[in-house]
């Protein structure tokens, strides 16, 4: 194996929970934990060839047979063979155990062509390759033989070469127990095996989501990313027919000259790739999960991401955050600054732009006050951005009017935590998700939303006996998985909530010595709940009674439980209530404080998380700290050299009216389409219009660009340093992997150039300064550094100063000066906009798993384009029977606040009168104003419509690519390896191959 490879794979780590044992390797006693697999252990210690075996999360796969080894004199696979505290010694040199697993090699080499020079994945990490090098292949007895089936190309992302791919079973495995969308098998009957999709042979029209996972493990170039081919090697892009007679003319050579001399030649050609091929780390930028991965550049052509070494995600990707980044180099980035003038815009320098921009809004600061201009930090850019952005509206403009878009999903369930336990983040980390005894999803479309995340609910629901509730409107694949599944009505589940707090107290379930060390208020919490029987419960949220005990008891059995929530309740003028109820009920059944417990409210940006801790809010300094707190204010009066108000400012919501009023006269909104991000886009519109002037930083020109005076240039994450903070409180540096597009600027240097103009002396040279201000400033970072996140390594906050982190919360108490909980009494409230006769049908919105909210990014990603082209309106066969409606057909939305037209799609994921929208639909057309009054957060699950159908119909807005349309999953436990062991045509390496007798002929016969 090349030290690039090595260099790749899974930490070996001999700690373990399980015992230590001593074990003998090759005459060498060394550590291991019992339990684990045997290969780990010996890869500690050297390298052996292991093609199908990929790291302790795929588990032995057990297919290629080349890791065998003897253990006390008997060849067995060591990636299936497990470390015990008897077992024999270990011979990994021998010569048998070496003959074997060179003949389990040539078994493979007949169903994979080596033709490595003019391969895309000559990279240095094709396992295939570098197994050929390391057993010094020269020639090879099984001769290769093409299967009868084409190459597949029908997804839009990657391809499939059933003559390359060596059935090791890995894709599968990925599939089958890591993704779990259980897509891939392996016919192991057909005569000539191959993977199939479905348990068929060919992946568009499948259910394969485009996740990716086949590809990351893949240890050939049997399944390859389509942006690969033809890019990644100096020969690579040979036409189809040239490529083939040189593939020959090596192949001639081979029996002649042997492999070496060839190997040789594609050694040098590798080598002489690492010159043009980029490899660097960065962090995703759609949803807040927070998945890290290589990408892989050539100039700036994205080759493909791998991940491997991420804390979240491991090998984990979904179809975004794989192939979802063709929007960095689309034809429509923004990259000069852009002036209004009377018949539109034109370009301008950056130095006429900023010049401008200081001017005016000094003159508005100077004629209205500070307090008269807003500033809107993104969720999407970096933590070092949005710090600096925050620090622009408070040290120059001296206003605390600054916000980020987790005010129109979040920032209910901050205030829910906040409220109870004292902290605004997810009480632990995702392995904590996956190690639970119940996984409780609310108003969560998880497996689309937060996909990453849903693989390790899904894996632990799987493999592992993980129970699973899911309480939605919506029926969704987390659903479908669910052990129980129900639908309150919309609106309503702070009262079912609160119904299984009861339940826990009236019938001995509740944790009382837990309550009674660690939680406050508890009686009269308790007192507060005498209106939430189960009766009561049954009755507001329209779910069968024997449902709801159900549900409590599955609850109260539970050694451990995670919740797991979303704009499902968030986004409802209940959002901070329905929050707080479901960490009353964290508490009162005890499920904070220890691993595989807590609250996990699912972030939607992937920095929507940071931007909060940065600061961009009107009430609280960076880290949280109240703007009213004179101590802490005069901190950060010291530290930035400036007076700072004393009093709160104004979030997106109060900006918006106060526009309206005429107090607010100049907005700078960086990396927010807000007309298609606020609720009620009409008054958002139109607010725009009234201001005096409006600055808009962004990669796109947006819709709210339009409203724009001074339009900047930003740049996305592959342009530039800093670091993100993920859903799970992680903060994780990425790095500037392509140069910034044009004459667009990173986020941090335009604002700094900004400040700079109206008379700051800010001298940031690198994001790395500035995350070092933030940490002088904020406890929660106080021990973060660009050193201590370099690459892989990352902190999840609170971080001490000497750099200890806490992946778990809680475990000492809670954030309260008593260390105390809080149990917060609720009363329950009907939701808003009900339907009525004339606005007869509820609507709900949410994400699609291809797409990114309004699509700005998305839909400049072709593959993902071609399999969802257009947005679409689900309505449930009830109403498309009532109404004599069928997919394909237009239909008019018409809310008490705006109309938008759509296409029908007819599906039984939503029931009766409910009609859904993806947020690509701009569903912010037909939402209102009224909000979250703790939070001000939209109600954007609260909006009535009725549905005028139109004359025009056209062809069913899923297209046959589209995973939905129809796929259907095959799943089984993995590979079935023992399906291949029973074939006729299997022989186990090492053993003697069985002499078949012809019987004598029958004499007389000729």
């Amino acid at each position: 194996m090349s030290p690039t490879e090595a260099e790749t794979q899974p930490t070996r780590n001999s700690q373990s929970a399980s015992a230590r044992v001593d074990i003998s390797i090759d005459g060498h006693t060394i550590a291991a934990a019992e339990g684990e697999p045997l290969i780990e252990a010996i890869l500690r210690e050297k390298e052996i060839p292991h093609i199908c075996y990929h790291s302790p999360l795929m588990g032995p796969i057990q297919t290629c047979d080349t890791c065998l080894v003897e253990v006390g004199g008997k060849l067995v696979r060591s990636c299936g063979t497990t470390v015990s505290a008897n077992m024999q010694a270990v011979v990994t040199d021998s010569k048998r155990a070496n003959d074997a697993r060179a003949e389990a090699y040539d078994v493979i080499l007949g169903n994979h062509m080596l033709y490595c020079t003019v391969c895309d994945n000559n990279n240095e990490n094709c396992r295939v390759h570098n197994t050929a090098l390391e057993l010094n292949v020269q020639h090879q007895n099984h001769p290769f033989t093409p299967k009868p089936y084409e190459v597949d190309m029908s997804n839009p992302f990657y391809r499939y070469d059933p003559s390359q791919c060596i059935l090791c079973g890995q894709c599968v495995q990925a599939c089958q127990t890591v993704e779990v969308n259980e897509t891939l098998s392996i016919g192991w009957d057909l005569e000539h095996p191959r993977v199939l999709w479905d348990g068929g042979m060919q992946i568009g029209g499948s259910s394969c989501v485009s996740c990716g996972h086949c590809i990351t493990v893949c240890p050939c170039n049997a399944l390859m990313e389509r942006s690969m081919l033809g890019e990644a090697g100096f020969m690579t892009s040979i036409p189809h027919d040239s490529l083939n007679k040189l593939i020959d003319v090596v192949k001639d050579l081979e029996p002649e000259m042997g492999y070496g001399a060839i190997m040789q030649v594609s050694q040098t050609e590798a080598k002489m790739r690492e010159e043009r091929v980029k490899r660097t780390k960065t962090v995703c930028t759609y949803c807040g999960v927070g998945c890290s991965y290589d990408v892989w550049t050539r100039d700036r052509h994205i080759l493909k991401i791998v991940p491997l070494h991420g804390e979240s995600n491991q090998i984990s990707t979904c179809v975004k955050g794989k192939f979802g980044w063709d929007f960095v180099n689309s034809k429509d980035r923004l990259q000069r600054p852009l002036i209004r003038q009377q018949d539109g815009f034109r370009e301008a320098s950056w130095e006429e732009a900023l010049d401008l921009v200081a001017q005016r809004l000094g003159a508005i600061k100077q004629e209205h006050g500070p307090d008269s201009i807003g500033v809107i930090v993104s969720s999407k850019t970096s933590n070092e951005d949005g710090y600096v952005m925050q620090k622009f509206a408070r040290v120059v403009i001296g206003t605390n009017n600054v916000d980020n878009c987790s005010r129109y999903c979040q920032s209910p369930a901050t205030q829910g935590l906040f409220r109870t336990v004292g902290l605004g983040g997810d009480s632990g980390s995702i392995d904590d998700m996956g190690a639970a005894k119940l996984v409780m999803i609310v108003g969560s479309n998880t497996a689309e939303s937060h996909p990453v995340i849903a693989t390790r609910v899904k894996r632990a629901h799987k493999l592992h006996g993980q129970r699973m509730i899911v309480a939605d409107v919506r029926m969704h694949e987390m659903a479908e998985r669910a052990d129980i599944f129900f639908r309150p009505r919309p609106g309503t589940d702070l009262a079912w909530l609160s119904a299984m707090s009861k339940y826990m107290f009236d019938n001995g379930h509740a944790k009382l010595d837990f309550l009674q060390k660690w939680v406050n208020n508890v009686d009269e919490y308790r007192k507060s709940l005498d209106p939430f029987t189960m009766e009561y419960a049954a009755e507001v949220c329209d779910v069968p009674l024997e449902t709801l005990h159900s549900v409590a008891e599955e609850i109260a059995k539970a050694e451990t439980m995670c919740v797991l929530w979303a704009m499902g309740i968030t986004q409802h003028t209940d959002g901070s209530d329905a929050s707080t109820a479901i960490s009353n009920l964290l508490l009162v059944t005890g499920n904070y404080m220890r691993p595989g417990t807590g609250a996990y409210p699912l972030r939607g940006h992937n920095n929507v998380q940071g931007a909060g801790d940065i600061g961009a809010a009107p009430n609280t300094f960076p880290g949280y700290q109240s703007v009213t707190d004179d101590q802490l204010r005069a901190k950060f009066e010291q530290g930035w050299g400036v007076k700072l108000p004393n009093y709160r400012g104004l979030d997106n919501h109060e900006m918006v009216e106060a526009i309206h009023q005429g107090k607010l006269r100049a907005m700078y909104l960086a990396g927010e389409d807000m007309i298609y991000a606020d609720s009620n886009a009409n008054v958002v519109a139109a607010a725009f219009e009234k201001l005096d002037f409006f600055v808009v930083q962004d990669i796109f020109f947006t819709e709210t660009c339009r409203y724009a005076d001074v339009i900047f240039p930003g740049a996305p994450a592959l342009e530039k340093d800093g670091t993100f903070t993920s859903t799970e409180r992680r903060i994780q540096r990425f790095y500037q992997a392509l140069p910034e597009l044009g004459d667009s600027r990173a986020d941090w240097k335009i604002v700094q150039s900004l400040a700079q103009k109206m008379g700051a002396s800010w001298n940031y040279q690198h994001p790395s300064e500035i995350m070092a201000e933030l940490a002088s400033l904020v406890p929660l970072y106080a021990g973060c550094s660009y050193e201590r996140l370099e690459q892989y390594n990352t902190l999840q906050w609170p971080v001490d100063p000497d750099g200890n982190d806490q992946p778990l919360l809680y475990t000492d108490g809670f954030a309260f000066p008593d260390k105390k909980a809080r149990l917060y009494p609720l009363v329950y409230q009907e939701p808003t906009d009900p339907p009525d006769s004339e606005f007869d049908l509820f609507l709900n919105n949410g994400r699609q798993l291809e797409h990114f909210h309004e699509g700005n990014m998305t839909n400049r990603v072709p593959g993902i384009h071609s399999e969802t082209p257009e947005s679409y309106v689900e309505i449930s066969p009830e109403l498309a029977h009532e109404r004599s409606i069928d997919s394909g057909q237009w239909v008019r939305l018409v809310s008490r606040y705006g109309a938008l037209k759509a296409k029908v799609l007819v599906t039984d994921r939503v029931q009766a009168k409910q009609v859904y929208l993806p947020l690509t639909s701009h569903v912010n057309l037909l939402t209102g104003n009224h909000v979250d009054p703790a939070t001000h957060t939209p109600a954007f699950k609260e909006t009535s419509v009725r549905m005028e159908v139109l004359p025009e119909r056209g062809e069913d807005p899923l297209r046959r690519l589209n995973f939905r349309y129809s796929g259907k999953r095959t799943p089984q436990m993995g590979v079935e390896v023992d399906r291949k062991w029973k074939r006729a045509d299997y022989h186990f390496p090492g053993e003697p191959a069985l002499v078949h007798i012809q019987p004598a002929a029958p004499a007389g016969s000729k």
